[in-house]
């Protein structure tokens, strides 16, 4: 029976299951059942004839179940075909140290699938470690990825009340070190030896990488990369704290985010920072929430109520079945995405604080025009239009009927990217920075505040995804070419303009922020930017973990700088 697992042949097993062979369950010398041996060398129809043939999946062997020797190689279908035939076996215990199947995970793939079927993320194994603590100590990163974003606690204590961040710092590996900052590990932690991760990192790293790794640590506010003498003073700060404005009386408060694609996840840091120092979720901290794109996306998150530790892990979860194939993208992901977590049924009134404001372009006509989804009536008296029309257009859906999905995805639909939704486009084309007509909409209202109960505006909260580094443009001369360099050159210029149209149309950080921030002084109205500095453009549809760890940690670094501004516009938010 082990023979004819190992060459797979499932027509003799089946015979000799027929026969009610005995060895179907045996050991062999070394403390391995045929399923084990199928399992190790990867025989996915051996493993279907020996289940089929009566093999039990829960014959213990020397190292552990077959799951395990499955898991051990990468054996993916064997896996499933185990799952499959007993369920239980995903949370089953390996003989040598207690380990479920997903201590055993080498590949995110295979992490991904033991998850879709429910493994737990934080089980300990009799040595007390989790899979976090597995893979950081193997340096896997893919698959240390999965696991965080699919809710790991990086703050979990292993063997000498190691974290995996600890463990990470003894590898002396920075682009581990890097994710788990971001996700949230404790930088400031002890071990049962009392020592913190910074510590072990100015103890254990070597070589060319050491001053690389503690400047970075200490970028992000890592104190303790030293050991403290007893009589050494506390760190002085060189930052001046700049004044706190506290408002005068109740007025409302205005959370405003950008468009960018896959780059909210710095809108996520940026507001998962806020909510650390408030102590207090963000639909708490904000009367109003406007945005643009994957803003209006999260906007819309946020006041139905989604963590923003939940939020993170959701769009690294979603960014391979969003960005999947070549653009433009299938829609059915995005929207089967928004559907799951905003219900197929749910109406934008549903929610009525905090007020909510999401754009979206009407491109049914030329020139297009700004449209604002919104979970309250718009006022009774309207504007004269723009322009004058020579034709009929459809009604727009009222706030009580229109679907939050519908308007998450009619913001979100980027040109080239994906195709409209309906009659509507991305509201970046026109409002990527959505600050000056979240004001004006405010402001407007603000005639009818016996109608709309809407208070003076006090405070107006920008947040960016990140401005890309200036570069040097060769060419944007269009021109008719007479010889073959001429087309070359003609053909340069013309991907560099049609960049830079589509750069300006988009921009939400110069003259947008300036505009913005005159208009507040104008009116009395405090104003913070922030937006972090990027070294490298990060595109709208980047997929790759290590790239968005990067931009995640200039952003952490970026916040660590920014820490007396934020102290100051959390006390703000929470005075009113």
């Amino acid at each position: 029976m082990h023979c004819a697992a190992k060459h797979d042949s499932p027509v003799i097993i089946q015979i000799l299951c027929s026969r009610l062979c005995s060895g179907v369950n045996e050991l062999n010398n070394t403390g391995e059942t045929p399923l084990h041996v199928a399992c190790r060398l990867g025989r996915v129809e051996a493993v279907k004839a020996l289940l089929d043939g009566g093999a039990k999946c829960a014959v213990i062997g020397s190292s552990g179940f077959p799951i395990h020797s499955a898991m051990k190689y990468s054996e993916k279908r064997c896996v499933e075909e185990i799952l499959k035939a007993d369920p239980d076996q995903l949370q089953a215990e390996d003989s040598l140290y207690g380990g479920t199947p997903l201590h055993w995970a080498k590949t995110a793939e295979m992490c991904c699938m033991l998850l879709d079927h429910g493994c737990s993320v934080n089980y300990l194994s009799k040595t007390g470690e989790s899979p976090l603590h597995v893979l950081t100590k193997k340096d896997r990163f893919e698959a240390a990825m999965v696991l965080l974003t699919h809710g790991a606690n990086s703050n979990l204590k292993g063997p000498d009340g190691n974290t995996a961040l600890h463990l990470a710092m003894k590898m002396d590996n920075m682009e581990m070190i890097k994710a788990l900052i971001v996700f949230g590990a404790d930088v400031e932690i002890h071990n049962d030896l009392g020592e913190t991760p910074g510590l072990i990192a100015a103890r254990t790293s070597k070589g060319p990488n050491r001053k690389i790794l503690l400047d970075m640590l200490c970028s992000v506010g890592v104190q303790r990369c030293l050991p403290p003498s007893p009589s050494s003073p506390p760190p002085i700060s060189n930052h001046t704290k700049p004044p706190v404005f506290l408002l005068s009386c109740r007025m409302d408060r205005l959370l405003c985010l950008d468009g960018g694609g896959i780059k909210g996840l710095v809108l996520i840091q940026m507001l998962i920072a806020l909510e650390k120092e408030a102590g207090r979720p963000i639909r708490e901290l904000f009367d109003w929430v406007a945005g643009t794109s994957t803003g209006g996306i999260l906007a819309l998150a946020i006041i139905h109520g989604k963590s923003m530790e939940y939020l993170q892990c959701l769009y690294f979860r979603m960014k391979e079945q969003v960005f999947k194939g070549p653009r433009p993208y299938e829609s059915a992901p995005l929207e089967d995405f928004l559907k799951r977590e905003f219900g197929e049924n749910t109406k934008m009134t549903d929610v009525q604080y905090p007020r909510v404001m999401v754009t979206s372009v009407l491109a049914d006509r030329h020139p297009g025009e700004l449209h604002i989804f919104r979970n309250y009536d718009p006022p009774l008296i309207q504007r004269d239009p723009t322009y004058s029309t020579t034709a009929t257009f459809m009604p727009l859906t009222i706030p009580q009927e229109q679907l939050v999905w519908r308007a998450a995805r009619s913001s979100g639909a980027a040109p080239t990217y994906f195709r409209p939704m309906g009659r509507f486009l991305d509201g970046g084309l026109l409002a990527n920075n959505p600050t000056l007509d979240a004001i004006f909409v405010k402001h407007f209202l603000l005639d009818h505040s016996f109608i709309y109960d809407i208070k003076k505006l006090g405070i107006v909260v920008s947040l960016g995804t990140g401005k890309p580094p200036q570069v040097a443009v060769n060419s944007v001369d269009v021109f008719r070419p007479s010889n073959p360099l001429e087309l070359a050159k003609s053909f340069v210029g013309v991907k560099e303009l049609g960049k830079m149209l589509v750069d300006c149309c988009t921009d939400s950080d110069g003259c947008a922020v300036d505009r913005a921030r005159a208009w507040c002084e104008m009116i009395d109205t405090i104003y913070h930017r922030l937006s972090p500095q990027l070294s490298q453009e990060v595109m709208l549809d980047e997929v790759s973990d290590a790239v968005l760890v990067d931009m995640l940690w200039e952003t952490q670094m970026y916040l660590y700088e920014k820490r007396e501004l934020i102290q100051s516009l959390v006390k703000v938010l929470l005075n009113n």
